[in-house]
């Protein structure tokens, strides 16, 4: 025997339906936030040190693996960022480690080489794409994270974009990167990324001093001192967040340099945190929990600059 629906009948399984879908968690049908992690190719240094693509990977395959996050999808592309920018559709945030943008033999993703430049901008093509990504940046609200030796611009115009995205630039002769034994401790305890994130010593080459402008939009993150301090810079700010006007976020940390660092869960879900909150990706109380990785894949040989 066929039994027929009338139009009440449908009616009513519509409403309940909808109360069901209403009484499940609001991340049953939130939409998957998109993780574009941008590496530069390893151009230098001895085996376990500025591990770009490797470093990456393993923070990806972390967010993947995570025990109390999802709906995070990731991605990894090592050189430059293709210029059709359909790569960032649904990109909620880049991560970008890498070499700077100052020597003709080193890659960013994102600026030339500043030897190829006059220093001060871009050719024609160049300036138009940066605009175009810019503009994709500030409409989709996407967050920036500037890792280590990426922090390094120096061409007049990627500084720009830098201080527009996140609010702040390392930058030659004044700032410093020196190799320590450091202190990391926590400022302004109560943001979002410092969940679950206790204070650390360890030995890391770290990117800091930076040009930090008055900002209000700025939230200082960490504090490092260095133990041997010998060029007497004293504690530094290492780390920070940005809330932009439009609405993006951004994320800089001037550690990462020793491989082996990232099996550590405290550092590691300092910079899991760090990335979510600039893709705008709720964190968990306790800060996100990952599996301790393996982190014996290292480059075989010192790569030497040519």
């Amino acid at each position: 025997m066929k039994v027929k629906f009338g139009f009440a009948t449908r009616a009513i399984a519509l409403v309940l339906a909808t109360a069901l879908m209403g009484s499940l968690p609001a991340a049953s049908f939130a939409q998957t936030k998109k993780i574009l992690f941008l590496a530069g190719p390893r151009d230098h240094g001895a085996p376990g040190r500025h591990e770009y693509e490797r470093d990456l990977k393993t923070l990806a395959a972390s967010f993947d693996h995570a025990a109390n996050l999802s709906g995070v999808s990731t991605q990894l592309i090592v050189g430059k960022l293709p210029r059709d920018l359909a790569v960032l559709d649904g990109v909620a945030a880049i991560v970008i480690d890498s070499s700077s943008d100052r020597a003709e033999n080193e890659i960013h993703p994102l600026f030339p080489p500043n030897p190829s430049t006059n220093g001060r901008g871009y050719d024609a093509e160049t300036t138009a794409w940066l605009k175009s990504l810019d503009d994709l940046i500030r409409q989709n609200k996407i967050g920036v994270v500037i890792l280590h030796y990426a922090t390094w611009a120096e061409n007049w115009r990627a500084r720009e974009y830098y201080l527009n995205w996140t609010g702040g630039l390392w930058v030659q002769i004044a700032s410093k990167n020196p190799q320590d034994d450091w202190a990391m401790t926590l400022e302004n305890k109560r943001h979002p990324i410092l969940r679950g994130v206790k204070p650390w010593e360890y030995r890391d080459e770290v990117f800091c001093r930076f040009l930090l402008p008055n900002d209000a939009r700025r939230t200082n993150l960490i504090l490092a001192s260095p133990n041997t301090d010998k060029g007497g810079i004293g504690p530094q700010i290492a780390s920070w967040a940005y809330q932009r006007d439009d609405g993006g976020r951004g994320f800089v940390f001037g550690g990462l340099d020793f491989r082996d660092n990232l099996a550590r869960d405290n550092y590691r879900r300092f910079l899991l945190n760090g990335i979510a909150w600039a893709a705008n990706i709720g964190i968990p109380k306790g800060g996100i929990q990952s599996p301790t990785p393996d982190v014996s894949d290292v480059t075989p040989r010192p790569v030497k600059a040519n």
